[in-house]
Order: structure tokens, then C-alpha cells, then sequence
């Protein structure tokens, strides 16, 4: 009994995570997208997205990478803002906050899923830039850290501006996160 209670008074004590994002996507892609957020199985991961969310650090940032058929990568609050930005380093940045330890779980990157980015130096250096999935990627299973998925406006992220080459690298005006708003 004196287990539960104690348990009890921790889950009181910690305040609840958000629950998901609204993204307003201005650009080639218009309109609202909505995330749901994995808590459970990311809790820094969706802590740390949700805090930058709350302080507005999000909005104006670009789609800097966008490969045709894998994925549109975004949440480069250094170096991806598009007004006063320098739009030459996007994708280079992350955030003022450290970098997170890795938080991989059995959850598959399928269509609409919402991945954090990280350098393919350290699979614990994920700090404020993901990635939303066009189609499946079972080579990133197990490899990257899972923070949700797109469950409403899924068509607007397929109509997000297209990057060259195998890089990705979105040239000329890129669509933007214009607002990204935590949601209960």
C-alpha cells in the first residue's frame, strides 16, 4: 500500500506532457497539421520538442531537407529560420539546449511517422530538428528515436517543396512552419 501511495504522489507531483503539436505549414504546402506525441515512449525526446514548441522557437523555421518518396526534415531553430536566418547552414543546427541521449524503442518508421534527427556521428545527439516520413523506412528501425505520428493533414506534409539530389537540400523559398502549437 505504501508503494502505491508513493507512486500516486510522484505522478501528481510531475506535470503531464503535452499530447501533440498543431503545425501551420505556410508555402508550396498550406494548412494544419496535427501530431500526436509518443510520451511514453520518448519522454525527453517530446519534452524537449514541446518545450521549444511553448517558447515559439519553431516557428519560421524551414523544411531545409525533403527527399521525394522518404521523408521531410525540419526543427532547425539555429540555423532554419527564414526570415534573418543564414538559410546556407540550415540543417547544421539544433537548439541552446544539450543534446539528448537516444530513446529507440520497437515502434517502425512507417508513412506519417515523426523521427528526431541526429548526426550519424552520435546516436545521442538529437536536440531540436525531426522528421516526418512520406513512406516506410524499415532501415531507420531501431536506429532513431520515434516522437509520433502525423494523424491529421498528412496530404499537406506530401505537398511540402521537394529538395534536389540525394541530399535533399530545399533551394529557393522553402515551406516554412509558420506556428507550431502545443496541444492537450
Amino acid at each position: 500500500m505504501r508503494k502505491l501511495v508513493l507512486l500516486l504522489s510522484l505522478a501528481a507531483a510531475s506535470p503531464a506532457l503535452a499530447t501533440g503539436l498543431d503545425i501551420q505549414i505556410q508555402g508550396e504546402a498550406q494548412g494544419t497539421v496535427h501530431v500526436d506525441l509518443f510520451e511514453d515512449v520518448a519522454p525527453n525526446h517530446v519534452e524537449r520538442i514541446t518545450a521549444l514548441a511553448e517558447r515559439g522557437a519553431y516557428d519560421g523555421v524551414a523544411f531545409h531537407r525533403v527527399i521525394e518518396g522518404f521523408m521531410a526534415q525540419t526543427g532547425d531553430v539555429q540555423y532554419g529560420k527564414v526570415e534573418g536566418g543564414d538559410m546556407s547552414r540550415a540543417g547544421f543546427g539544433g537548439s541552446d539546449l544539450p543534446d539528448l541521449e537516444q530513446e529507440f524503442s520497437d515502434r517502425p518508421f512507417t508513412r506519417g511517422t515523426v523521427g528526431m534527427a541526429r548526426s550519424g556521428a552520435s546516436v545521442d545527439s538529437a536536440n531540436s530538428q525531426f522528421f516526418i516520413m512520406f513512406n516506410s523506412a524499415p532501415h531507420l528501425d531501431g536506429q532513431y528515436t520515434v516522437v509520433g505520428e502525423v494523424t491529421e493533414g498528412m496530404e499537406i506534409i506530401d505537398e511540402v517543396k521537394r529538395g534536389a539530389g540525394q541530399s535533399g537540400a530545399v533551394s529557393g523559398a522553402p515551406d516554412i512552419m509558420e506556428s507550431v502549437t502545443v496541444t492537450d
